[in-house]
């Protein structure tokens, strides 16, 4: 049993290319120094004055530039290369970064929070792109997987040493996150070898290719559909960010540090076992897989009102996480999987566009639930939802899925 389970990972982290593996040093190291985002509220309002709702202000300016480098990341990965706007997006992030350390007049601070924003959020989708373009279309969804393996790490490293650093001083978050988005764009600059030409060149000798693969995202019906569908899951999913930790506090009791260790559950669990689900469930079809996240995100959620104690809400953490595994990667691989290589960037611009704008409408529409009806409403309401979109998505299935076998491509 133990050389089954060591042969499955072995089989989980090989087979993907060498720019794979680079593009995921590049987001470990980003994301490792990824602190400003996380203490950006205290800092406004301990360090700088800001009342609460001045805060908050500053906060939904930061998603509006989330949506905005969202959609724009998407544009320019189709024009100018989704490895140039990389690039670009770090090194900008980093200069902003330092310029919002040093100034302290909202007038001033709150146009460069805004820019900040834009271009760290044009990462992901060009980011998303590159390892679409790089990985055949068998290993789509571990590329995927092994960028979410990045993101999760860094996610670990970086709010424990920021919290470190601010309590020395705050603006050492922002020499420390704006420094690592320029080094991430260094070790880029560095270890890539391959120009995007060559990249686009492999895309187009992948074969023959069906006469509605060089459709714009924006004719693609199914596609805007699904986008609707991933504006109201991300809703859902956000809760765990907005609303879970009050109730965590209010109705299980649990201190704020149980509270970050229910959370590391997840991130465990993400880290240990997604790369290899993603190896053991290649064979089965993806749009099941992502019902069946649906379900078991809206499971976890719906389970919450019904027990108590810590062991109990781990276990709830662990089956939505287990929704969060199935659905991420693979809805990444289905959507690089409808574009074509003149389209890829903007398809994958509005995915992340979608699920920046769930995190805006998400938290305000949790909350006002939570407050108004009770948590027990929403925790079920959750559930329903989830289930609406399990079905909703079935419908929906025939069309997304792909309409020929997936074809290997050389990038030789």
């Amino acid at each position: 049993m133990i050389k089954g389970i060591a042969q499955l990972y072995r089989r989980a982290y090989s087979g993907l290319p060498k720019e794979a593996w680079f593009l995921f040093a590049v987001n470990l190291v980003n994301s490792s120094g990824a602190m400003v985002i996380f203490f950006l509220s205290l800092y406004l309002t301990r360090r700088l004055g800001f009342t609460p709702a001045r805060a908050g202000q500053a906060l939904s300016l930061y998603g509006a530039g989330s949506l905005a480098g969202a959609y724009l990341g998407g544009w320019f990965s189709d024009r100018i290369g989704s490895t140039s706007v990389q690039k670009l997006s770090l090194v900008l992030s980093g200069g902003f970064l330092l310029a919002l350390g040093q100034v302290r007049s909202p007038s001033t601070l709150l146009p460069i929070l805004f820019l900040f924003s834009t271009a760290a959020g044009a990462l992901y989708p060009a980011n998303a792109a590159s390892m679409s373009r790089v990985c055949p279309p068998d290993l789509q969804v571990k590329g995927f997987a092994l960028n979410r393996l990045a993101n999760n790490l860094g996610v670990t490293i970086g709010p424990a040493v920021g919290g470190l650093l601010a309590l020395r001083d705050y603006r050492l978050l922002f020499w420390a996150d704006g420094l690592t988005c320029i080094a991430a764009a260094g070790l880029f600059l560095v270890i890539w070898k391959k120009p995007e030409s060559r990249l686009r060149a492999a895309e187009v000798q992948e074969g023959p290719r069906p006469p509605d693969a060089a459709r714009t995202p924006w004719r693609d019906r199914p596609f805007l559909f699904l986008m609707l569908l991933v504006v109201i899951w991300g809703a859902v999913f956000v809760q765990l960010f907005a609303t879970f930790p009050l109730y965590m506090r209010g109705v299980y009791g649990l201190a704020e540090d149980k509270i970050g260790r229910l959370l590391a559950v997840n991130t465990i669990l993400i880290v240990t076992l997604e790369m290899a689900l993603m190896e053991k469930i290649r064979a089965y079809s993806r749009t099941r897989m992502i019902n069946l996240s649906f379900i078991l995100l809206g499971l976890g959620f719906g389970l919450m009102p019904l027990g108590r104690g810590f062991f109990y809400a781990a276990f709830t953490v662990a089956v939505w996480t287990f929704g969060e595994i199935l659905s991420m990667p693979l809805l990444t691989a289905l959507i690089a999987g409808r574009a074509g290589p003149e389209t890829r960037g903007r398809y994958m611009g509005i995915f992340s566009f979608a699920f920046s704008l769930a995190f805006i409408v998400g938290p305000a529409a949790g909350a006002t639930v939570y407050g108004r009806l009770g948590e027990n409403v929403l925790w079920f309401g959750c559930a329903g939802v989830a289930a609406l979109l399990a079905v909703s998505f079935s419908a929906l299935r025939r069309s997304l899925e792909p309409s020929g076998p997936a074809r290997p491509v050389s990038i030789s």
